[in-house]
C-alpha cells in the first residue's frame, strides 16, 4: 500500500491489487468484502454504497477515463468521539474501488485517527488473498 498525495494535498493510502493476487471476481465483491469488516468493526457504522461510475456515466457531460470497468464506494464512519464541530468536516470515511481488465484500485483519504487508518488498512491489505 501506497501513500501519496492527491493534487498535492490530500493525504491519500492506495494499492493496486492485480486481479490474479485476489479471489475477488469485481468491484462488487471487493465491497461486499469491506463491507463485512465495517459491519463486524464494534466502532464502525455502514452508511451505504455509491456507485460512482454509474452516476457520471449518466451525466450528461460525465467523462469516464479509458478502461475503468466499475466503481464504487463504500461509506461508513468511525464514531468513536464527537469532540466539536470541526470533526465532521472528516467524516464520514469511504474506500473507493475502480475495477479495470487486469488489477483493481483501492484507495481512502487518510483519517485523523491513527485507530481508524489502521483499520482500513488492514481490510484494504487483506484483499490480497492470493
Amino acid at each position: 500500500m501506497q501513500q501519496t498525495h492527491f493534487d498535492e494535498k490530500y493525504p491519500v493510502y492506495e494499492l493496486t491489487l492485480p486481479k490474479s493476487e485476489t479471489t475477488a471476481v469485481s468491484a462488487s465483491d471487493i465491497i461486499s468484502r469491506l463491507k463485512a469488516n465495517v459491519d463486524s468493526n464494534p466502532s464502525a457504522a455502514f452508511i451505504g454504497l455509491f456507485d460512482h461510475f454509474a452516476h457520471t456515466k449518466n451525466l450528461p457531460e460525465g467523462e469516464i477515463a479509458d478502461g475503468i470497468l466499475a466503481a464504487q464506494h463504500i461509506i461508513f464512519c468511525f464514531g468513536i468521539k464527537l469532540p466539536g464541530p470541526r470533526v465532521m468536516a472528516v467524516r464520514p470515511r469511504s474506500i473507493g474501488v475502480t475495477e479495470f481488465a487486469d488489477q483493481f484500485v483501492i484507495n481512502f483519504m487518510e483519517p485523523p485517527m491513527p485507530m481508524a487508518t489502521n483499520a482500513m488498512e488492514s481490510w484494504v491489505n487483506a484483499l490480497r488473498d492470493r
